[in-house]
This record gives C-alpha cells, structure tokens and sequence, in this order.
C-alpha cells in the first residue's frame, strides 16, 4: 500500500478502492452492528465500513442535526441516519485516501438528487483530492453540528492535508476527537506523505494537550496488532498487558467495542504518545522522543 504514494492520485485511488472492495468482499455479507455512545448534549454512533473502517455519525441531541465523519459506504449511513431521525448536512473528512473519502461524491450526488434533504456541506484539509470538498478547514477553524463546537486539528504526515475533529458539547464537558488515520488505538498512522516530526507534533503537541476524559474515535480497528507492538515494546505496561488480554479474548466485535478510546488511555499505552519513555527510547536504541518517533514508526512498519 505505501507504493501507491508515488503514483498519481487518480490510479491510486482506483487501485485502493479495487483493493479494499476485494478485501471486504467476504465481509459483505455478514452482519455489521453498530455502537452507539448516547452522552447528555451529543450521541455518536460507530459504523463498521469494509474490512476494518469506522465510519461516524455525529448528532447533536438538542438539535438533531448531524454530522458523518469518513462515509466511504454512504448508503450504510443514510440507513443509520433515517433510523435516528436525525437531520444529516454535514460531512467531515479526515484525508483523501479512499477508504475515507470515497463516499463523498456519491453522498453529494444523492443530496443532489433529493433537494428536501437540504444541502450537504463537505469539510476537509485544503487538498484538491478530496472529493465534493466545500469548506477547506486548518488548525482551529472552528464551526458548529447544531449545539456541539467543533474545532480542526491539523494533523499532516498520514497525508499532508490529514485533519482531525475535537468536538466539545454541553455544560458537563463532554468532548470526543475523531483522529482518521492520525491516531489509532494504541498506534498512529503510516508516515506516507510526512515527516516524524509532524507526527509528534500531532501526536505530542496536539493530541496529547487535549482534556484526559476526551474520546478518541480512529478511522479502523488495529487494536490487537498495536497492542501487541506496545507490548513487545514496554512488556512491563501493566496498562498495555491488560487491554491485550482483552482484545486477545474477543472477537472481531469485541475487539470494534474497545475503540472509543480516551486520551487518558492513550497517553499510557500507545508507545507513539510515550516517545519520552525512557523504556520505549530503549527498545530502539535512541535518546530523544523525535528520533524515538521515527525508529518506532520504522519498527512497527516490519512488525
């Protein structure tokens, strides 16, 4: 998949779509539940999409009016969007790479098609690669799902335009982040058009600022290979030994339920958000957290 970086953009995205419907033929005919996390002011509900995507449904619980982040199965969307009676007029993509963005056009013409829906509004990095784009967005734009405060957080190095979403609701506080191919349970993304010093800046500078408490909805499901990693990495992480037990005991469902996430929880067991660590340093030999990014991310690329 890295190769597909030096190709042009609309062959790889050709390529990537062949390669993920191929991949997520033999799930297609199963199942695929959804998770919900009903909170005071917002409800996210978690949609599995191909092999091993998350797709979002953000909706505002005084409004009713929503937000889907990444809808790269748009028809699965509409679906869950009809049975919450919700009001859906936003998009918000994380970055151009199919598996996230490859819905948008097909989305948009469907709006197109049913003008009582209203108008659909695709937010994204300022990238012409990112289909229907509307409102290019960088670090601290900021706009609104009805009540809920969403602020941009530009996270280049996954892709250069990659931007993820901290969205803030309610008196009591409560705050998720959708991190796309930035950050995973217990990983990050691949370094495929980035440096590793943007990737500590998202990581470190950005992400890890963020309130303990916030949750944390990545773009797939790795839980068991990160987790793993982190373990080969710091064995003596009780934290890390503990949610591997458990993602080892489940199955592909238990495993999908682990994710949100918390920053709180991230900042113990995700080697990428402990580059400081004097253990993770160890493990590949290096003495500053920048260089700890880069050997880890090379590390983890051959796991």
């Amino acid at each position: 998949m890295a190769l597909l970086s030096f190709l042009p953009h609309r062959l790889s995205q050709r390529l990537t779509a062949l390669y993920f419907t191929v991949s997520s033929f033999s799930l297609q005919r199963r199942p695929r539940t959804t998770q919900t996390t009903a909170m005071a002011s917002m409800t996210v509900t978690k949609i599995p999409a191909l092999k091993d995507n998350f797709m979002y449904l953000v909706v505002c619980n005084a409004t009713r009016q929503a937000a889907v982040i990444d809808p790269v199965e748009p028809a699965r969307v509409l679906e869950v969007a009809r049975e919450q009676g919700c009001k859906l007029n936003q998009l918000l993509t994380t970055h151009h790479h199919w598996d996230h963005a490859g819905g948008n056009e097909a989305l948009c013409e469907q709006y197109r098609q049913h003008a009582d829906w209203g108008q659909l509004t695709v937010y994204g990095g300022d990238d012409e690669r990112i289909p229907g784009l509307t409102n290019r967005v960088g670090q601290d734009d900021t706009f609104a799902i009805g009540q809920l405060r969403v602020r941009c957080l530009a996270t280049p190095c996954h892709t250069t335009s990659h931007v993820c979403y901290y969205v803030e609701g309610g008196d009591r506080g409560e705050r998720a982040v959708f991190t796309g191919d930035t950050l995973f349970l217990a990983g990050c993304g691949r370094f495929f058009e980035g440096t590793p010093d943007q990737m500590y800046d998202a990581l470190i500078g950005k992400l890890s600022a963020l309130p303990d408490d916030t949750r944390v909805y990545c773009g797939h499901e790795y839980a068991l290979q990160n987790l793993r990693f982190g373990h080969q990495v710091e064995p003596d992480n009780a934290d890390t030994r503990a949610l591997l037990e458990r993602a080892q005991a489940a199955d592909l469902e238990g495993r999908r339920a682990l994710v949100p996430s918390t920053i709180g929880q991230e900042k113990r067991i995700n080697v990428f958000m402990r580059v400081h660590q004097p253990a993770v340093q160890a493990y590949v030999g290096k003495g500053t957290p920048l260089e700890t990014m880069q050997a880890l991310r090379a590390a983890k690329d051959k796991f």
